[in-house]
Formats: structure tokens, C-alpha cells, sequence
């Protein structure tokens, strides 16, 4: 495979590092602390076309694929940007774009690519995989109900749709678009690592009408696995743009932290853990774009995705330690920007399954063959 970028990978990398760079500053993180939705930033990235980086030219997109929709991520989790990047592009439009029917697309995806609507998906539950939910569908007169529990449902706060995947009795999946506010949707705001608010949804009989069906009983599982896979790079992706960040403030702090008359990048100790954590982040570089790459051609994923969230987990977490551990005091205090970055690893890690999850995956998909 070849890694390198392509012109739009390249264009998109470069305009929205301008971007971040420029209006992601420590005033407007602390002011998008409480919804985590910073509306200025959010509506430059619709102006610049970012927001339709891989929605369809049909809906208003540019209708690039996951690794120019990965280097826009890479940049946001760079930056620990507060806006619902992943769960919009990715969870939601995604899967609309690719599975949803006209009049889905239209509906959803111009707002979508204007930055006036907001898509998430609710994937995570007590199972330990969402194909295995507990949700119910029900279908009465034509129409659906769903009864289940949704934990730590990403920008639901703002999302005029969600993604619910859930089984009929007699257990076929099925994937369902939900109005949050609809009756029979209760709502319970929870504070994820990073203080991001994500929402518990209880169903009781909530309903959703047959045009908000993306697939029905049967065609789930293939959506779902589809889903499951992008969404998982698209986690990779924002974890390689944090763990560069940690490292090159790293490089920074050491080269001009001195102590006993010189830099304490030239210690030994020092420079060879800064060492292993830059290998590490090359690893989850490397990994990522491979798992991207697959997906963009066609060519089976599921190997190359699971490697890829094992490392970002796993070396993500070496890699923001090892930076707290050279930082000393100064990486635990609040007003320092790897605070931010430490927080935001941590929730990715777990995110869809921790590493130790993956590479679980990962031996049971080549003891398969």
C-alpha cells in the first residue's frame, strides 16, 4: 500500500491546521468546557468545506473517503479541538451517506455540510459489542418502537438524529434513526474523562417512523460492521493527532528545561524514553493509514483495523505517560496543554474497546485464518 498523502489528504491537513491553530487557543477551550461546542470554530470548518470532507458531491460534500476524513481528525485531536467531529462525520453522516436512502441524504447531509445539524450514534451499552445489544425494535402499525439503554452517547446533546442499532424479538438487528425528542427518550447527562457531556438514553416504546429506518431487520449487521470499522479508525486517527501534540510539547519542555547547567534532552534517561514514545507514535501512524487505506480500496479491513486501535491504545497511552513523566509537575497543571492532551488519550484508549479488546480480536480473526 502506498501511505503517501494525496493532494486533497495534503490540502485538508493544511487548511484545518491553519485553522486549529488559530482559533483553538486556551480562552475558547475553557469557554466550550461546559457543551463541548465551540460555534465559531464549527462554523469556519462548514465556511472552509471541512464539514463535507466525505459526504457526497450529491449532498453538497466533497466525497473523499476515511483517509481524508482521517487527516481532518488527525488535526482536530492535534488541536483537542471541542467540536463533535467524529460523532457528526463519522458515526452519523457516514453511514447515511453510504446506506441511506435518497431522501436520507437530503434530509440530512446538506445541514450536515452548512453546519446546522448534528448526527451521533449510539453504539455502547453494558454488551460487549454493539451487534450484541439489548435493545428491542419493536413494529406496530407500520411503525417502530425501541426499548433499551444507551450509555455515553457522544454529542447527543446536540444530534437532531441518533444512530440506534437494535434487534427485533425475533433477533434480527436492525439500524434506526431517533429523534432524541421524541416521547418515550429520557435523557441522563454524563461527564466523560475529558468533561465531555455525553447522554444515558432510556427507550421506553420510543418511536421512529419508517422513513427514519436506515436498515431494516437484516440488513443491520452488514451496516453495523461497516460502521464499526470507520468508526474505529476514525478514534485512531484523533489518538495519533493527541499523541503527536504530547510529543512535540515534550520536545519542546526538555530542549529548554535545563538542569545542572544544561538541557535535559541530552540525558541519557530522558532522550531514550522520548525515543520509545516517538517510535510508538510512527507505529500508530504507520497502522492507522494502513487501516484507512484498506477501507478506501475495498479490501478486507478487519485485521488491519483492530491492529491499528490495538496500538493506539496501547502505545497512546505509553506516549502521553512517558510525556507527564518528563514534564514533571508542570504536566499536571490545568493551565498547561498537556493536561488536555493526557485526558483526551485517555478516553480514546477506551474508546470502542480498549487494546486489550482489539487484541482479542485480532487473535481470533487469525486463528480464523
Amino acid at each position: 500500500m502506498d501511505f503517501a498523502f494525496t493532494e486533497a489528504q495534503q490540502t485538508i491537513t493544511g487548511l484545518a491546521r491553519k485553522l486549529f491553530t488559530e482559533h483553538v487557543t486556551p480562552a475558547t477551550l475553557a469557554a466550550s468546557d461546559v457543551d463541548f461546542l465551540d460555534r465559531g470554530l464549527w462554523a469556519r470548518l462548514a465556511t472552509m468545506g471541512l464539514l463535507g470532507t466525505a459526504i457526497p458531491e450529491a449532498a453538497g460534500g466533497s466525497g473523499h473517503g476515511m483517509r481524508e476524513l482521517g487527516a481532518l481528525l488527525v488535526e482536530a485531536g492535534a488541536a483537542v479541538a471541542p467540536v463533535p467531529l467524529w460523532p457528526t462525520l463519522v458515526l452519523g453522516a457516514l453511514p447515511i451517506g453510504a446506506f441511506g436512502t435518497p431522501e436520507q441524504r437530503q434530509r440530512w447531509l446538506p445541514g450536515v455540510v452548512e453546519g446546522r445539524t448534528f448526527l451521533t450514534a449510539a453504539l455502547t451499552e453494558d454488551s460487549p459489542h454493539p451487534a450484541s445489544t439489548g435493545t428491542l425494535a419493536t413494529h406496530q402499525g407500520g411503525r417502530w418502537r425501541l426499548t433499551g439503554i444507551k450509555s455515553c452517547v457522544p454529542a447527543a446533546h446536540l444530534a437532531a438524529r441518533i444512530l440506534v442499532p437494535a434487534r427485533t424479538h425475533e433477533g434480527a438487528l436492525g439500524v434506526f434513526l431517533l429523534d432524541p425528542h421524541t416521547p418515550g427518550v429520557s435523557t441522563e447527562c454524563q461527564r466523560a474523562t475529558t468533561g465531555e457531556p455525553q447522554l444515558r438514553l432510556t427507550l421506553s416504546d420510543a418511536l421512529v417512523e419508517p422513513e427514519d429506518v436506515l436498515a431494516g431487520p437484516g440488513d443491520g449487521d452488514r451496516v453495523l460492521t461497516w460502521l464499526m470499522e470507520r468508526a474505529t479508525v476514525g478514534v485512531c486517527a484523533l489518538h495519533l493527532g493527541v499523541v503527536e501534540r504530547a510529543l512535540r510539547l515534550t520536545a519542546e519542555y526538555t530542549g529548554t528545561r535545563h538542569q545542572f547547567g544544561r538541557p535535559i534532552a541530552t540525558f541519557q534517561a530522558v532522550s531514550q524514553r522520548a525515543a520509545d514514545a516517538s517510535i510508538d507514535v510512527e507505529a500508530i501512524r504507520l497502522t492507522l493509514w494502513k487501516a484507512a487505506c484498506a477501507l478506501d480500496s475495498g479490501q478486507p479491513a478487519e485485521k488491519a483495523v483492530a491492529t491499528a486501535k490495538l496500538w493506539a491504545s496501547e502505545a497512546g497511552h505509553r506516549v502521553v505517560s512517558a510525556a507527564q513523566h518528563l514534564h514533571g509537575g508542570i504536566g499536571f497543571d490545568t493551565r498547561y496543554p498537556l493536561y488536555r492532551s493526557y485526558l483526551w488519550s485517555k478516553q480514546l484508549e477506551l474508546t470502542l474497546g480498549s487494546g486489550t479488546v482489539h487484541l482479542a480480536r485480532l487473535g481470533a480473526l487469525l486463528a480464523e485464518g
